[in-house]
């Protein structure tokens, strides 16, 4: 990975152009999917060991799928089997997660599994430059894509299937099937069909708005253009017309096509730079290189004949396996030789590269698919009620129906004599009479179409109008937005708003989440001399651009500690064992990594995929180990002003299993050498021991004596290191003697070309050499804390959340940014399992339950409540902090012990997972969410954390230094960590209040409606016939009443953020559901019940003995409902501003103006209406009888508010009165308060105003 010479020399050259004008390929950069960038996808996959896997996923839904039936595993290729079936269940379940190490990030390193094929096609042949031969055996794609889900013809009915998801749309479609029924005709045939056409429509105008824009998209991505060699010469081409096997030619800055196996580029050494930040999100740039066997052919000189073998299509873009069989050679091929569709070309002038997988086929298409959808909680628990507000329409329309059926039976004599009912039809009319049981049958029929509102359908738009706005004001708000970043919120899952709210355990990662993932280099432990001098001088300067470190000869552009007496052992001939150790020490920090340099106004500066890396090199090239060039074949370094050129001869990356990287040089004196680094427990289980030799060129280096003296004191400083927070990696060599490196050499070649269990066969080969290491040392890397981290998971523990953080780093280190950021406390106690056998693992935490008092139970809410009587306990006050490593998780997640390591976790009050791998992320949230009913929330910044984002009910993406992955996963994206307390504590809160009240009042709004309508019916024999208008009974809830609910679902505030954020105990709130369940719904319904009552039985006996006809009293009665419903919210609204006021008593004025226009209408269906309300609205006791109603329907409700505010305030209550009363007393009361389930009461207010209690 390197800046080659010529890479600008054709920089400077025109960019290629149509007869017309139009640039090549050039043009906006945007998503390869054709939809936008943040919903690319990305993909790769964790490896722990096979066996260790195996119980990872034992018990889970996965195990069948890739381990087979019992007993089909036996066989030696078995890890490999189930691998490969691994992939298959992730390509079909959707992208996961990538790992990350401390020295690297996801594109450095190959996947840690062998790519699996997504069928059981051969694999695919693509002859360079000629796709006739090419596409003429296979179906192969070509290259259009489609990316929009609609066609002009399938729009409407796929758009309909997919609205009729909902069962309360497919309720309102059989309501309006039934009011076509003659029969059943309870309103007019048009007026029916509004409500259900009115949500169909404009949810299919929105859907159709949005697939408009991925049409758009799409015809744009399909009509650019590149150059493609045909007829002797590269001409333009467009892209969706380009086909496997054509030979392309892209320029810098442009997109790439389609994949393509890259043959040739303008540097002279075959290299390239992308940026894959449309596909994996990452900003940083890439390295791509071509072939040696191809770089010096060109298309346009000669022609190139060859071909390249490659597995099929699939959706793994971290990998790649081929090879490329050109002049009778074959050429292996990796996934740093082939460039994915919708790269962008950087820092080179052109490339050239012959076209693979195309269209639809491309590993970005194939991942294209979206994040799983999520419900909110609360939406979850409106389903129960609104199956009892099911349960209830039932119920009244079976006593209509009955009580129709006996009032026909009881007067089956008298029908005939009534003039509108009759047992026989006559001449001119047609009664229809079927009897007792069919008018029975008929009448209850009826009245599920009269009582259709009490399934609020408009609740459902409404809830997604008030998510918008919430969005809208959460996205704007300035004190979540990040400067240096230029990051904001994004709402990127707009159905989950109030889960903010609830939120109960928060599952965290540590680097780059709680730290800044900005790496200084702080400390070098070589040849057991600890060289971290922190008084040494730092050379002058700072940096944190993002676009890579800088050296300007031997100067330094940001701070790097030097050490003195480490700067003079360089400095001097390399005869002592010490200057030895260190020379090999700064040779492995320069030359094993994958950092690119480049060079810009004649400054180098270091591209890396790593911060980790970065510092690396960067402190070598401070100490004079200065990294200049490298080639796929080539290393360049500068030591100590001398220039030096290494011969790389193999390479073995960094995975999730090996956890470390090596690399194989030829040096100038023709010996050869390995270089390795990586995590200590993966570099110190192959070093040499005392009683092993080393070969080596330094005797010193092979004495027994000192490798024992380096080991331990190694040892010591790494546990020194942890101990401060900082992140180490261990540093190790080897000489090769010529016998052991011609066998490596032989089988990593074999390795190197294979295309199947290509990864399996090259860990086969680096463990030839990967044994007997000496060790030469340690790097120390300091990670600062993020801004208000420790403020803001202080706020967040106060709030009743539990913290749990799941890191890769070592325990001791995890446990000092514990520390550091106040998770953990000097007064907790620590209960730390650390186990490598299941029985081990399960004896430690038998032992911690038994010790600590806590008792095994399945219900968490049981362990809690033990887990408070032990701190009830005189003889027991710390709290519990559980510290857990990979190794035991592998055996703590099983089935059969995963209920103790679940007891033990709810009872601790802090969790923290060490060297945990991406699926351990997921499988302990999915344990949280599996065995309680509380919210979950993931935050990460990082690929490794995606599977856990994705698990968690709520998943958060930071905006870190190692790309976007967990952005584009995540659920809601912040800039740093501390965003996460107001976005919870204040947003969160607000959501949930609104939603959980807006819920209630839409079943309030409906339900006494509707109860109103039943107590007539018990009035008028029990007849389907209203006394209410049609369309006022359709425009009820969609216009009259819509609105202010709406309005006061976004803007309403039951505290100021101030108080929220000062008095973090008030988020209990959502937790405790305090404000939306089963009890608040029912008495809701109580209160429902009795206005009802009122509503109808106030105007009916004021007019009783009078001539006022039912149109008379259904004006009456339909505005007063109005008036009422919008007056109850009014009594609830906490923060009026002149939208809400707009709103609320804007709507009745519509409401009114709606009567007046409706009944001045002269048509056939309105003539009965015609002037009614005017002769109504022109009486006294019209409006006497609407303010009566009003006053008595909500006296209750308002005695009922005095007395729980008075007697039974709420922590809500009393935050609210001391916020009214008393605003300057809140900030010298929260420094005084500690954290309770119950915040204050009023005696602890301390008014300022020496007003006691009794006086308020």
């Amino acid at each position: 990975m390197f800046f080659g010479r010529n890479s600008f020399l054709s920089s400077q050259e025109e960019q290629p152009r149509t007869e017309n004008g139009e640039r090549i390929g050039h043009g906006p950069s945007r998503s390869s999917t054709g939809s936008r960038s943040d919903g690319s996808a990305h993909l790769d996959v964790s490896d722990p060991s096979f066996e260790s896997f195996r119980e990872l996923v034992s018990g889970s839904d996965l195990q069948s799928e890739v381990f087979g039936a019992p007993g089909s595993m036996q066989s030696e290729n078995a890890p490999a089997t189930a691998r490969s079936r691994l992939f298959s269940v992730i390509s079909s379940k959707g992208p996961q997660a990538h790992d990350r190490h401390p020295s690297s990030s996801s594109g450095a390193g190959g996947p840690a599994l062998p790519a699996a094929r997504t069928d059981a096609r051969k694999e695919r042949v693509v002859y360079v430059d000629n796709p006739g031969r090419t596409n003429e055996n296979f179906e192969f794609s070509g290259n259009k894509v489609r990316t929009s889900k609609y066609t002009l013809i399938s729009f409407l009915p796929r758009n309909l299937f997919e609205q009729f998801h909902r069962v309360a749309y497919i309720y309102f479609l059989l309501i309006v099937i039934l009011n076509q029924i003659p029969q059943l005709a309870v309103f007019g045939r048009l007026a029916s069909l509004f409500p259900l056409l009115f949500v169909l429509v404009v949810t299919a105008i929105k859907d159709g708005y949005e697939d408009w824009g991925r049409h758009r998209s799409d015809r744009e991505e399909n009509n650019r253009l590149s150059w493609v060699f045909q007829n002797g010469r590269f001409e333009p081409k467009r892209w969706k017309k380009i086909e496997a096997g054509e030979v392309v030619k892209i320029f810098q800055d442009e997109s790439i096509p389609c994949d393509i196996v890259l043959l040739g580029t303008s540097d002279a050494n075959g290299v390239a730079y992308v940026q894959t930040i449309n596909l994996d999100g990452e900003t940083n740039l890439k390295t791509r290189y071509a072939r040696q066997e191809s770089a010096s052919k060109h298309p346009g000189l000669a022609p190139i004949t060859g071909k390249v073998v490659c597995e099929p299509p699939n959706r793994n873009i971290y990998d790649f396996v081929a090879y490329l069989e050109i002049d009778d050679t074959q050429a292996p091929l990796g996934p740093n030789n082939i460039i994915l569709r919708g790269c962008v070309l950087k820092n080179t002038a052109w490339i050239v590269g012959v076209v693979v997988y195309a269209g639809k086929e491309t590993k970005a298409m194939l991942n294209s698919s979206g994040a799983q959808s999520k419900r909110s909680r609360l939406e979850q628990h409106m389903n129960k009620e609104t199956l009892w507000l099911s349960f209830f329409l039932l119920i009244i329309c079976i006593a209509g129906g009955v009580g129709m059926g006996k009032w026909v039976h009881d007067h089956d004599s008298d029908l005939n004599n009534f003039p509108y009912y009759k047992k026989r039809d006559t001449a001119d009319k047609k009664f229809m009479y079927y009897g007792p049981f069919g008018e029975g049958v008929f009448a209850f029929l009826s009245f599920i179409i009269m009582f259709q509102i009490m399934i609020p359908i408009s609740l459902y738009i409404s809830m997604e109008l008030v998510r918008l706005g919430q969005s809208y004001f959460m996205v704007r708000d300035v004190e979540m937005f990040h400067a240096p970043s230029n990051s904001r919120l994004q709402c990127r899952a707009l159905n989950i708003n109030e889960d903010l709210g609830q939120v109960k355990y928060i599952f965290s990662d540590k680097t780059g989440t709680l730290t800044e993932n900005k790496m200084e280099f702080h400390s070098a432990s070589i040849g057991g001399v600890d060289y971290s001098n922190v008084l040494a001088a730092k050379i002058s300067g700072t940096s944190d651009s993002s676009d890579g470190m800088q050296v300007e000869g031997s100067h330094l552009k940001s701070g790097v500690r030097l050490d003195p007496n480490l700067l003079e052992l360089l400095q001097t001939e390399v005869t002592s064992s010490e200057a030895t150790f260190v020379h090999r020490y700064m040779l492995v920090l320069a030359a094993c990594n994958t950092v690119v340099p480049t060079r810009h106004s004649g400054s180098l500066q270091y591209q890396a995929e790593s911060p980790d890396e970065q510092a690396l090199v960067f402190a070598a090239s401070a100490y004079g180990y200065t990294l200049l060039d490298r080639t796929t074949s080539t290393i360049v370094l500068d030591v100590l002003g001398e220039q030096k050129s290494y011969k790389i001869v193999g390479i073995h990356e960094f995975d999730s299993v090996r956890k470390r990287m090596s690399i194989v040089v030829e040096c100038p004196d023709n010996t050869y050498k390995l270089l390795v680094k990586g995590a200590d427990t993966a570099v110190m289980d192959i070093i040499a021991r005392p009683s092993e030799q080393v070969e080596s060129g330094s005797g010193s280096l092979a004495d027994g004596h000192l490798q024992a003296g380096v080991l331990f004191a190694t040892q010591r400083h790494l546990d020194f290191y942890s101990t401060q927070g900082l992140r180490t990696l261990v540093v190790a060599f080897k000489d090769l003697g010529q016998p052991e490196f011609e066998e490596w050499h032989e089988k990593y070649k074999r390795a190197s070309t294979a295309l199947v269990d290509r990864v399996k066969l090259l860990r086969e080969a680096a463990s030839l050499i990967e044994r007997n290491l000496a060790l030469l040392g340690a790097t120390a890397i300091e990670d600062r804390l993020q801004d208000g981290v420790p403020e803001t998971i202080s706020s967040l523990r106060n709030s009743g959340i539990k913290v749990w953080v799941l890191t890769g780093d070592k325990q001791e280190t995890a446990i000092s940014i514990g520390f550091s950021c106040a998770l953990l406390t000097p007064d907790m106690e620590k209960v730390i399992v650390n186990a490598n056998t299941k029985e081990l693992c399960v004896e430690k935490l038998k032992s911690a339950i038994r010790e600590h008092g806590i008792t095994e139970t399945k219900d968490v809410h049981v362990v809690e409540k033990n887990l408070n009587a032990v701190k009830g306990d005189s003889t027991r006050k710390k709290q519990l902090a559980l510290i857990i490593d990979g190794n035991s998780l592998v055996h703590a997640l099983s089935p059969d012990v995963e209920e103790l390591l679940f007891d033990l976790a709810v009872a601790c009050r802090i969790v923290i997972c060490c060297r945990v791998a991406p699926l351990q992320k997921a499988g302990i949230v999915s344990l949280m969410k599996r065995r309680t009913k509380d919210m979950t929330l993931a935050i990460g910044d990082g690929a490794n954390d995606v599977s856990m984002i994705q698990t968690a009910d709520v998943g958060i993406g930071l905006s870190g230094q190692e790309g976007r992955q967990a952005v584009m996963a995540s659920d809601f994206a912040l800039g740093q960590f501390r965003f996460l307390k107001r976005l919870l504590l204040v947003h969160g809160h607000w959501n949930y209040q609104r939603l959980a009240y807006m819920v209630l009042y839409n079943f309030y709004r409906n339900a006494v409606f509707v109860m109103m309508l039943f107590w007539y019916i018990l009035h008028t024999a029990f007849s389907a016939q209203t006394a209410l208008f049609d369309w006022n009974l359709m425009f009820y809830s969609l216009i009259y009443t819509s609105v202010p609910t709406i309005v006061v679902g976004i803007l309403d505030k039951d505290l100021s953020h101030k108080t929220l954020l000062g008095l973090p105990p008030l988020y209990g709130v959502g937790q405790r559901n305090e404000s939306y369940n089963s009890v608040l719904f029912w008495a809701t319904m109580l209160d429902t019940l009795w206005q009802s009552l009122v509503l109808f039985y106030v105007p009916f006996f004021t007019f009783q003995g009078t001539t006022i006809d039912i149109w008379g009293m259904g004006c009456l009665w339909a505005a007063a409902v109005v008036v009422l419903v919008n007056l109850h919210l009014a009594m609830d609204v906490l923060h009026w501003t002149w939208i809400t006021h707009a709103a609320i008593w804007g709507s009745i004025v519509v409401s009114f103006a709606c009567f007046f226009v409706l009944d001045a209408l002269t048509d056939k269906g309105f003539i009965a209406h015609y002037r009614v309300m005017f002769h109504m609205a022109s009486t006294a006791v019209f409006w006497l009888n609407i303010l009566l109603v009003i006053v008595v329907a909500l006296l209750p409700r308002f005695c009922a508010k005095v007395l729980m505010q008075k007697f039974w305030p709420s922590d809500l209550h009393i935050a609210r009165e001391l916020e009214l009363k008393n605003r300057a007393a809140i900030s010298e009361f929260v420094k005084s308060s500690a954290p309770s389930p119950r915040m204050v009461e009023l005696d602890d207010v301390p008014y300022s105003d020496k007003e006691s209690k009794e006086d308020e």
